[in-house]
């Protein structure tokens, strides 16, 4: 029975397997994403902190 259908179990592993990869994929991206962003806004507050801090000296 495996050696008939053989095509198609193996198309439908590679497909799987290819689903798998682009999910993976779009997740980091996104948890990338949002990371870079939070650093932006990190260096940006210390920035404002230091521009304040030299105002008031």
């Amino acid at each position: 029975m495996l050696a008939k259908y053989w095509k198609k179990i193996g198309m439908f592993i590679l497909i799987v397997a290819c689903v798998f990869n682009i999910m993976s994929k779009l997740v980091n991206k996104l948890s990338l994403n949002s990371e870079m962003l939070s650093s932006a806004q990190y260096v940006y507050e210390q920035q404002q902190q230091e521009e304040n801090e030299n105002k008031t000296n």
